[in-house]
């Protein structure tokens, strides 16, 4: 049986979990306590040293991705936030705002194979996952042969994913979830890292299936992409009419992304931080919550998934923006694209003009 102890970091109120072994009794040494001590005190420099350099890589990745994709920052902070916290990415915006460019500056970037499907209600799941073909060879034995789908890769963009019938969005939802796909009886492993940038256009809904809440819960955030300001749409104007400005420049690789999200998973955070996620996602239960508006005009909250994508993805906003902790202001920047796909208001507040943005407000409000 191990247990948790802790020790100090560098940030006062912060603690850093380790597993250390029970000891088997009284006549452990002074010795081997303090040896104990200081390789806990080397664990502890050699983690800050490797968020200090995991945050400058990741400020040279995000300065690549902008000189590529312009007005758009706090959508390429989140889609950073997304990537380092080993999740998937729902990009919900009208056509024409730089998303599938996204995708492909992010590939560059990360040194990842990428791939792109557009959805369309024909869409089989053979057509994404792959299929078998039959093959005979010079002696005349026939076998059977997989050929993989465009699902193997390391960065997926699922273009307009709910104009694909549910049936094709299930076989999606195993690969996001079980990084793996089932065909004819055979388990195949996809790449690492694997994640799945998708995307919904919110103005056009006939000939559309909406995500199931299953699988709305395995993105990690949904990000609502606007129009660019005016600077940015000035920028674009002038940037993307004129000679092409040549590839991406690669920063990182797979490797050293993976890397990265191992790391995050040791940052330590704060246990004010700890109790302002359960409170946040907790009092959006109607269920549970003791906040008049959420009781009245939300049909079901979030479950436990959200929290555990607050804790990954305060970790990792932490890291990019060069702390070694994350705090509350986090949890505050990041509860509406974590939550918004994790609540349904009801008829009733829909029909009133109620918004989930409003909701999720109030909830914010609650542990600011």
């Amino acid at each position: 049986m191990w247990y948790g102890t802790y020790n100090r970091c560098h940030d006062p109120g912060v603690h850093i979990v380790s597993a250390t072994a029970p000891t088997e009794g009284p006549s452990e040494t002074l010795a081997t306590d303090q040896d104990k001590a200081t390789e806990e005190v080397i664990n502890s420099d050699a983690l800050i040293e490797a968020i200090d350099s995991l945050g400058h890589d990741l400020a040279a990745a995000r300065s690549a991705i902008g000189k590529f994709i312009f007005g758009q920052d706090e959508v390429i902070e989140e889609t950073l936030i997304t990537l380092l916290a080993g999740g998937h990415l729902l990009l919900i915006g009208v056509p024409g705002l730089g998303k599938t460019r996204l995708v492909e500056t992010l590939g560059a970037v990360f040194g990842l194979d990428d791939s792109r499907v557009q959805f369309t209600p024909d869409l089989m799941p053979a057509d994404i996952l792959g299929s078998e073909v039959l093959e005979e060879s010079d002696t005349g034995k026939r076998s059977f042969r997989f050929i993989k789908g465009p699902v193997f890769c390391q960065l997926l963009m699922a273009d307009e994913i709910n104009r694909a019938s549910p049936r094709t969005q299930s076989a999606l939802l195993q690969a996001m979830q079980e990084h793996r796909v089932s065909v004819a009886g055979e388990y195949h492993a996809l790449p690492s890292p694997f994640h799945v940038l998708a995307t919904q256009n919110p103005l056009e809904q006939e000939g559309t299936y909406p995500l199931p809440e299953a699988q709305l819960d395995r993105f990690l955030m949904q990000i609502d992409v606007g129009y660019p300001d005016l600077a940015a749409e000035r920028d674009i104007l002038i940037n993307t009419t004129g000679i092409d400005a040549g590839a991406p420049e690669q920063v990182m690789d797979a490797a050293a992304l993976m890397a990265g999200q191992r790391l995050v998973r040791q940052v330590p955070v704060g246990e004010s931080v700890a109790d302002a996620i359960l409170d946040l996602v907790r009092a959006g239960r109607p269920e549970s919550t003791d906040i008049e508006a959420v009781s009245e005009h939300v049909s079901w909250g979030p479950g436990p998934r959200a929290s555990q994508a607050l804790m990954l993805a305060v970790r990792a906003r932490a890291v990019i923006e060069g702390r070694l902790a994350p705090s509350v202001d986090d949890v505050l920047a990041l509860a509406h694209p974590i939550l918004r796909h994790r609540m349904a208001l009801t008829f009733a507040a829909r029909a009133e003009g109620v918004t989930l943005g409003s909701i999720i407000d109030q909830l914010c409000a609650r542990i600011a």
